[in-house]
């Protein structure tokens, strides 16, 4: 009686296939497992880049939108112009004032000129508590705008600083890698994509950092730059520190100061039955 094992090695022998399929079969499965490691790992990667792009992407494009809302609102926002031509005799009777009473009429803009408020060569008018005019915006910083200008140079700021940091952690990735894989481009052209996002990233930085800082500190002071430049002594009761933000924010601290969609109506006007046409208007 032969035994089990020379039974097998005759099967064998006689039918060859089965024995290479049997050893295919096992290869394939020791393949399966050592390709089946990598792809695993492939895949966690993949999740961990879509989590990672979406909420880089989403603060981004967030900052982006609060920025944008901030320049629009400090662009379309009446700085605190004062009326022109209003310095007329019947304007000043009308104010009744006291003996002795000073008041001040610009021989610009022809108006009386509230106190704190600056004659504007380029808007030809006079704003109250101007600031300064700026060109980023096409209008002048004032009484009622200076929030929101304040809320602009914060989130350009906040851009800048975050693409600053991406364009940092991709740079030391590519690095990981040996730049194979971290780029579309060649790794000359990655570099010099990088050093521009960099330079422009820290020059808008720096910029829009400085102009925050000092607008903090003149709303802290209650003193605008043009009062500063000037060297204008205070005859105003001075609202110090939290009084001067509270003044130009509104209300205690809170989430809104931030908010630069906050006191904005979109009202739509009514069909008047005389004939005239109902449109948008813009009101802030």
């Amino acid at each position: 009686m032969q035994s089990s094992n020379h039974r097998l090695r005759d099967m064998e022998q006689h039918h060859p296939l089965l024995a290479a399929g049997t050893d295919v079969e096992a290869g394939s499965l020791g393949t399966g497992v050592i390709v089946g490691g990598p792809n695993a790992g492939h895949s966690a990667g993949n999740r961990t880049n879509f989590w990672y792009s979406l909420l880089n992407g989403a603060t981004f494009n967030s900052l982006a939108v609060l920025a944008l809302a901030s320049h629009l609102r400090t662009m379309l926002t009446d700085p605190g112009a004062v009326p022109k031509g209003n310095a007329t005799k019947e304007y000043m009777e009308s104010l009744q004032l006291k003996p002795g009473e000073v008041i001040y009429k610009c021989p610009k803009c022809c108006s009386i000129k509230p106190e704190r408020a600056h004659h504007c060569s380029i808007c030809k008018r006079c704003i109250r508590k101007m600031d300064h005019h700026c060109p980023w915006v096409n209008n002048c910083v004032g009484e009622k705008n200076q929030r929101f200008f304040v809320l602009f140079t914060m989130y350009i700021a906040l851009i800048s600083a975050h693409a600053l940091g991406l364009s940092g952690m991709h740079f030391f990735t590519c690095i990981k890698v040996q730049w194979n894989e971290c780029s579309d481009f060649s790794p000359g052209v990655s570099v010099l994509l990088l050093i521009f996002l960099c330079l422009e990233a820290i020059l808008f930085l720096t910029f829009t950092a400085v102009m925050f800082g000092t607008q903090i500190h003149s709303i802290c002071n209650d003193e605008t730059e043009i009062e500063r430049l000037k060297n204008e002594k205070p005859t105003w009761e001075r609202h110090m520190r939290w009084d001067g933000m509270k003044s130009v924010f509104g209300g205690p601290p809170s989430l809104l100061w931030c908010n630069p969609f906050t006191g904005l109506r979109l009202r739509r006007l009514l069909v008047v039955t005389q004939g005239r046409r109902g449109g948008s208007e813009f009101s802030v």
